[in-house]
């Protein structure tokens, strides 16, 4: 008994495409064909499409399929390939785990996941912002910045900075600088001296590039300025500290 090419195809549950396919490239044998130039498959034929089949499915890649069948050493490309189904696994069990966090009342997809506690209080810039940096720098800088906008929500000094007009003049972008540094410079409670991270060593300088134009282009000058000035006064307060625990003084 032989079998045409749409038989065959739907006998293994494959496509015509697929068996043409494989015969261009050399994976299936072509057949005899009968009087009317029909191609005739025949039991071997079947055999060898059900394991083309089957190691596809599989997810055996086409070119890896001959050497498997052939030569029978294939213990290391199942084993990539498994590698690769655990790397699958991995990624899709993390999407379903956001997935179920942006499910929950109040969740938005316009901040990374782990901030969506403190993105209701956060304007359109903040959440663009958070979502540029969550990009380009480590997890365990990210988690810090998370920790600090849980542990020390300050909807006052957020809104004072949040609505400082572009034309702010000196006396008062320094009194808001100064004020910041209060909940975020070393003299605060529980501070950490925070040194944001790229993903990886080799990106700092693309991260840090990253990050500035996304201030500039998310911040008008006078925030800037007194982001600037913040950094100053911390920074200040930093060595002031340092040296003072260098010579023994509380």
């Amino acid at each position: 008994m032989t079998w045409s090419t749409r038989e065959i195809a739907e006998i293994t549950g494959t496509s015509v495409k697929a068996v043409r396919y494989y015969h261009e490239i050399g994976l299936l044998s072509e057949p005899d064909r009968a009087l009317n130039g029909y191609k005739k498959y025949e039991v071997h034929h079947l055999t060898r499409l059900l394991h083309i089949k089957r190691l596809t499915d599989l997810g055996v890649p086409l070119a890896q399929v001959d050497e498997v069948t052939r030569d029978g050493g294939h213990a290391s490309i199942f084993q990539a390939v498994d590698a690769e189904l655990a790397r699958t696994v991995e990624r899709l069990q993390a999407i379903r785990s956001e997935l179920s966090a942006l499910s929950l009342p109040g969740a938005t997809p316009e901040v990374p996941t782990e901030f969506g506690a403190v993105a209701p209080r956060l304007r359109e810039n903040d959440r663009a912002f958070l979502t540029i940096c969550a990009q380009v720098h480590s997890e365990e800088s990210m988690t810090a910045v998370r920790e600090l906008l849980e542990a020390a929500p300050n909807d006052e000094l957020d809104e004072a900075f949040r609505d400082l007009p572009e034309d702010a003049d000196e006396d008062r972008r320094q009194a808001l600088a100064e004020r910041i540094s209060l909940v975020t410079g070393p003299g605060a409670d529980g501070f950490v001296a925070w040194q944001p991270k790229a993903v990886t060593p080799g990106r700092a300088d693309a991260a840090r590039k990253v990050v500035g134009h996304a201030v500039e282009a998310l911040f008008n000058r006078a925030q800037i300025d007194v982001l600037r000035r913040t950094h100053e006064i911390n920074a200040h307060e930093t060595d002031a500290h340092e040296t003072d625990a260098a010579a023994g003084e509380p």
